[in-house]
């Protein structure tokens, strides 16, 4: 089984610890590539970083098509592209915040999300309503840490996540944390051990979410919105996506 975990920021660090995470999760036999676009930001922190970085996403999804993946992973907690994604391919597309927020609800009944920033925050508040999770979600808090700083000053920005978790566990009533970024995911066991709850993180949840549906020969509809895009003609820097549907279909 081919699993593609795409960082959708383009650094080349934050690739790493996502990928290893992920291949340390995944079932024997399970091959997982971890890639980043080319171009676009270097973190994803706000609805514009998530617009330009969704490009990058898409391609490569493309990319993975032509070497045969059998499912794709969107390791950024906003799901940039995640739909857009889900047109290009048969093959599950997951984004790591569906899948955290779908794990978290079979082991508790109330969670809550500790993010990084208050704006990336909000971002996932929307995500919450728009999947369905809202009445699970007690409440989104924020480390205020940006992305890089889980690079850059890691102890740090750890010992601000388990603040926000104790928190979140003496304050809202909640039996299970969801983190909150894509870079996060080889802290589990640390914050799950300081904080004394279950933690939930995304990209690892997203892989044996995709394990499961290759597993069950469960692959993205293409009835209805989900099938492939028409082909048609592009213009300018986005030229090269013109036969895009002819590559997938």
């Amino acid at each position: 089984m081919k699993i593609r975990v795409i960082n959708p920021n383009t650094t080349r660090g934050m690739t790493d610890t996502i990928g290893t995470a992920a291949q340390r999760i995944a079932a024997p036999g399970t091959v997982i590539t971890a890639t980043q676009p080319a171009h676009g930001p270097v973190s994803i922190e706000s609805h514009f970083d998530e617009a330009i970085s969704a490009v990058g996403v898409l391609e490569e999804v493309m990319a993975g098509e032509r070497e045969g993946v059998d499912a794709y992973i969107i390791a950024c907690f906003g799901d940039p592209g995640l739909l857009a994604a889900r047109e290009l391919t048969r093959a599950p597309v997951i984004g790591i915040a569906e899948a955290a927020f779908h794990m978290a609800t079979l082991i508790s009944t109330r969670f809550s999300v500790v993010t990084t920033l208050g704006r990336t925050g909000i971002i996932a508040e929307h995500l919450l309503e728009q999947y369905g999770f809202g009445h699970h979600c007690r409440r989104v808090r924020a480390a205020e840490i940006p992305v890089l700083d889980l690079e850059d000053d890691g102890d740090a920005a750890l010992t601000r996540i388990i603040e926000e978790g104790r928190r979140a566990r003496d304050e809202d009533g909640i039996g299970a944390i969801v983190l909150g970024c894509g870079g996060m995911a080889d802290l589990t066991d640390e914050i799950s051990a300081a904080v004394g709850l279950p933690v939930v993180e995304g990209v690892t949840a997203a892989v044996k979410l995709g394990e499961a549906l290759v597993g069950l020969g469960l692959g993205t509809s293409k009835v209805g919105d989900l099938a492939f895009p028409r082909a048609k003609a592009f213009t300018g820097r986005f030229e090269h996506l013109s036969h895009g549907a002819g590559l997938v279909g």
